[in-house]
């Protein structure tokens, strides 16, 4: 249901009324108690989005070390993890002698 604003034609006095668009507009004001209400014509609001979701770093790519994306979001590991500071050992190969 929208909320309309209204304005008194003979007083002034400005107000707001949450009616659904099927209602009939108000006529009598408030205050002054006087049938010279017009209902004004509003620009409306912005469209609001309540909750989680909607917002740009909700779906903001997540950076970090292990991060070794392909530019598409998507996150790839070798599934091996690395300790900071050493490097990773290698199997030494074994080499075979002629005798």
């Amino acid at each position: 249901m929208p909320t309309y604003e209204y304005v008194c034609g003979d007083c002034g006095y400005e107000f707001e009324n949450f009616q659904s668009m099927s209602s009939k507009p108000l006529t009598i004001c408030p205050k002054c108690g006087k049938a010279t209400v017009h209902r004004k014509i509003s620009g409306g609001v912005g469209l609001i989005f309540k909750g989680s979701g909607f917002y740009i770093t909700d779906y903001a790519k997540r950076h970090s070390d292990t991060d070794v994306s392909g530019g598409n979001g998507s996150k790839q590991t070798t599934g091996k993890s690395k300790k900071a500071g050493k490097p990773e050992s290698k199997p030494v190969a074994a080499t075979e002698t002629k005798s």
